[in-house]
C-alpha cells in the first residue's frame, strides 16, 4: 500500500462514492485490510481519513469500523480514532488449530458427498480471482476474495453457525507477512491451490481435498503469519 508519510495512515483504498452497500463493502475492505496487516497494530486511523481516500462521508467508515470492533479486530482510541489489535502468537496459534479442526473435516465431507458442476464452476472464477489478485499484489482484493471462497465454500455443508464460526477466526488471523512474499512472487503458488482444491473435490477425492485443505491452512499460521 502506498504510505508516503510513513505512519502507516494512508492507504490505497477503491473508491466506493457511487456504489451501493456502502457499509458492508467498506467493513469487507477494513477487515480484509487488517488481517492482511496492510492496517498495523498500533496505529491511529481516523474515519474522516479513512472516508477521504474512499471518497465517501465519514459515517459509513465510522459504522464500518464499529462492526470491525465488535468483532475485536480494532479498538476505539479516545477523540483520535480506532487501533487495530494484535493477537499474541499463542491466539493465532489457537485460531489455526481451531479453523483446521473445523475446515478440513468439513472440505473431506463435501468432497465426499460430491458437488455438482454448476456450483464448482461458480466456485472457479473466485479462485482465479484470488490468484489474479497475488498477481497484482493486491493484498486486501487477494484476503477479501479468499476469504469470499473459502465461506462460500463451506458453505456448502449446509450449516451456516460453521460458516459463522469460520468467518470470525479467519477474521481475527493476521497475515503480517503478506506484502513480503507477494513482492517475492511467492504468493502466486498457494493461491493456485484454491483451483487445485475444486479440482480434487470435483474428482471426490476425499483424501486429496483433506490434506491440501490442512496444508493450506498450515501456510497461513506457518509461513504468513511469522
Amino acid at each position: 500500500m502506498s504510505d508516503p508519510h510513513g505512519d502507516g495512515t494512508t492507504l490505497t483504498l477503491p473508491s466506493f462514492s457511487s456504489r451501493r452497500n456502502l457499509r458492508e463493502e467498506i467493513t469487507q475492505t477494513l477487515r480484509a485490510a487488517v488481517i492482511s496487516g496492510e492496517l498495523r497494530p498500533g496505529v491511529v486511523y481516523s474515519a474522516p481519513n479513512l472516508a477521504t481516500q474512499f471518497e465517501v462521508s465519514a459515517t459509513p467508515v465510522r459504522e464500518a469500523m464499529l462492526d470491525l470492533a465488535k468483532e475485536g479486530l480494532i479498538e476505539t482510541v479516545r477523540n483520535k480514532g480506532f487501533r487495530v489489535t494484535e493477537p499474541s502468537e499463542k491466539e493465532l496459534n489457537e485460531l489455526t488449530e481451531l479453523r483446521s479442526l473445523i475446515e478440513v473435516p468439513t472440505v473431506r465431507r463435501i468432497a465426499e458427498h460430491g458437488v455438482d458442476p454448476a456450483t464448482i464452476a461458480r466456485l472457479r472464477p473466485l479462485a482465479e480471482g484470488i490468484e489474479d489478485a497475488a498477481q497484482r499484489r493486491d493484498l486486501i482484493a487477494h484476503v477479501a476474495i479468499d476469504m469470499d471462497f473459502h465461506l462460500t465454500l463451506l458453505g456448502l455443508a449446509g450449516n451456516t453457525h460453521l460458516v459463522e464460526t469460520v468467518r470470525s477466526l479467519r477474521a481475527r488471523s493476521r497475515i503480517y507477512g503478506l506484502r513480503t512474499l507477494a513482492e517475492r512472487d511467492q504468493l502466486i503458488p498457494s493461491s493456485r491451490e484454491h483451483t487445485e482444491l475444486l479440482d480434487l473435490i470435483e474428482a471426490r477425492d476425499t483424501d486429496g481435498a483433506a490434506e491440501l485443505m490442512g496444508r493450506h491452512i498450515g501456510h497461513v499460521r506457518g509461513i504468513w503469519a511469522e
